[in-house]
């Protein structure tokens, strides 16, 4: 049954894809984040729907490339397309295991292409909200399950994500429903019926208590951190501390004694084996940069060959669980530097967004969606020091949102300035106060 469920969507899906290229947007961002197909049992649990989507957005874009808008060229973009072309020179280059390195490479490639590719084809509010939609629905789901999970068994079970996706891990899962939560407060932002209010304040309740059933310490401290840049950056800034102030030690007072133990371990960190595990793969992943500078080992350094040359304990072999060490080794002090650059130009793009709506009443809801991205990627910055999720879709996705957000309210901007100079506002000579745009 659930097969045939997943027929009649897709179909409906690819249907709709050639009718208008923001349909396989969405569904790619549907298929890559929720991996819907894993939840069936039978033929439909491998088949290749991201394969077919994408091949569906394609031909949309031809049939309808006189609606697609201009790639947007900013520091954002340059170095995407930097980035998307460096990730492929350390395994060219030098690798450990050069057999191994295509499947890795071509799921981290596709991944920043899609980004790039959705940039033509999303470019009004709708367009943005659909996203936000499909992003809440995609890792809500997971989220929503798992917080009524920690709800029912006290923190006893926990949920998992799909199996081959990057949040297949309980750890990688937390993060991102962690990520989730801002996107569910810019949509009850936007909401206008009270029902809608309450039920997005419901959703985020119950994924940040399935992140932390999670017992993640980086879905912890990322927790922290998102929910005081989540209320700094807030409209309503009172409802939404008292919510936080009483939701939140409700749920750490109902975990059990193990979650306390595991939380304990981030004072003692230099007798967990684990924390001292990733430790020595930080170090491996700073020696081999340093050693191979700018260029990285590859997107095969955690195995034996790289410990073996580069590690204090070449015993422990692991992945380097830091997007920053992660992107440091495999692609060197060139790949951190695009790394970091790609989201430092995000986020400060999200800043000059939200000054320059600040006072404008139509766009309040573009300063909510770019406060929110950036709420999105601290909780990102601080649960991705320990975790490997350096491709992982969702921070993208909020980078393509930004992006998107900045051509809009820029496209904005500068028709309300013609429109005050036609009034006789504005002087003739005066452009557009927004800086933003491509």
């Amino acid at each position: 049954m659930r097969d045939l469920i997943m027929l009649a969507l897709f179909s409906l899906l690819i249907w709709k894809t050639m009718k208008e290229p923001i349909w396989g947007v969405l569904g790619w961002v549907w298929m890559g984040v929720m991996n819907p197909h894993r939840l069936a049992y039978g033929w439909a649990h491998d088949a290749p729907w991201s394969m077919v989507i994408a091949l569906a957005l394609f031909m949309s874009l031809i049939v309808h490339r006189d609606k697609l808008t201009r790639f947007p060229v900013n520091g954002v973009t340059v170095l995407l397309l930097i980035w998307i072309l460096w990730i492929g020179v350390s395994p060219l280059i030098h690798s450990f295991y050069p057999e191994r390195e295509f499947a890795p490479w071509s799921r981290a490639f596709k991944v920043v292409l899609m980004v790039l590719v959705s940039m033509l084809v999303v470019q009004r509010r709708r367009d943005l909200d659909w996203l936000a939609l499909v992003l809440v629905i995609s890792i809500g789901y997971y989220g929503i399950k798992g917080g009524l999970f920690t709800v029912m068994t006290g923190g006893a079970a926990r949920v998992w994500g799909p199996e081959g996706s990057f949040i297949e891990d309980n750890n990688s899962l937390a993060l991102a429903t962690i990520m989730t939560v801002p996107l569910i407060r810019y949509l009850q932002l936007q909401a206008t019926k009270r029902w809608q209010r309450n039920l997005a304040l419901g959703a985020m309740l119950l994924c940040m208590a399935s992140a932390v059933g999670s017992q993640s310490r980086g879905a912890f401290l990322a927790i922290c951190a998102m929910s005081f840049f989540m209320w700094l950056k807030s409209r309503n800034k009172l409802p939404l501390a008292i919510v936080v102030l009483v939701a939140l030690p409700l749920i750490f007072v109902f975990m059990p004694d193990s979650w306390t133990d595991r939380m304990e371990t981030i004072k003692t960190y230099d007798q967990d084996g684990s924390a001292m595990g990733r430790i020595n793969a930080w170090q491996t992943a700073w020696r081999l940069a340093v050693d191979l500078f700018p260029l990285g080992g590859g997107f095969t350094v955690p195995g034996p060959a790289a410990f073996a040359k580069y590690a204090p304990d070449p015993t422990i072999p692991l992945t380097a669980h830091s997007i920053y060490f992660q992107a440091l080794g495999e692609h060197g002090f060139m790949g951190l530097f695009l790394f970091l650059g790609i989201f430092f130009l995000t986020w400060r793009r999200a800043t000059r967004l939200i000054r320059a709506t600040k006072n404008v009443p139509e766009l309040q809801w573009a300063r909510d969606l770019a406060a929110m991205c950036q709420v999105g990627l601290i909780g990102y910055a601080t649960g991705g020091a320990f975790l490997s999720l350096v491709y992982f879709d969702m921070p993208y996705y909020l980078v393509l949102m930004v992006v998107a957000l900045d051509r809009i309210v820029a496209k904005e901007m500068d028709a309300r300035t013609k429109a005050d100079v036609a009034a006789g506002i504005r002087p003739v000579n005066v452009h557009s106060p927004y800086w933003g745009g491509t």
